[in-house]
């Protein structure tokens, strides 16, 4: 290859295709509409789910579940994982789990399940900590740090209930 070909071929400035102009142009008579018809119409554009009138895909395929777009996105770390993967005396943060490839996706709340055993001193930051977690982390001698943003159902547990008069 030569350095005068690279370029060879390429027009920065193409003229666009100008359909319906007689039929030397090539794209004369029905410009490429076909005859009659729908598409042959002016003012038509497909849907992008159209399958030339039978019932298209999206619409013969069943729905399935729900999916709740207001949901709260947790992950989910068990404390059989942070003995594995901290040492003693650390602190566990969502930071420090991000770095440890524990709680890699995209969440909202972090929370640790009492799956698995530990026996390190550990310091660990959450949102939320089931009740086995919590025993197995202050059994330890370790510390549970709850962090701001729980969900409403629990901010309505830990506020005491207001009395009306």
């Amino acid at each position: 290859m030569n350095l005068n070909d690279v370029h060879r071929g390429i027009v920065k400035h193409r003229k666009r295709r100008r359909i319906g102009r007689g039929p030397g142009s090539g794209r004369g008579k029905t410009s490429s509409r076909g005859h009659k018809g729908q598409g042959a119409r002016a003012g038509w554009s497909s849907h992008p789910t159209f399958q030339g009138g039978a019932m298209p895909l999206v619409r013969r395929v069943p729905k399935r579940g729900f999916h709740n777009a207001f949901a709260v996105q947790v992950a989910v770390v068990n404390v059989g994982d942070l003995e594995r993967m901290f040492q003693a005396g650390e602190e566990v943060t969502p930071e420090s789990l991000a770095a440890h490839g524990l709680a890699k996706r995209a969440y909202e709340q972090l929370k640790v399940l009492g799956n698995g055993s530990l026996t390190r001193r550990l310091t660990v930051s959450a949102h939320r900590f089931s009740s086995t977690a919590v025993e197995k982390i202050e059994q330890a001698g370790g510390r549970v740090i709850r962090l701001p943003g729980a969900t409403p159902v629990e901010a309505r547990k830990q506020q005491p209930a207001e009395t009306q008069d």
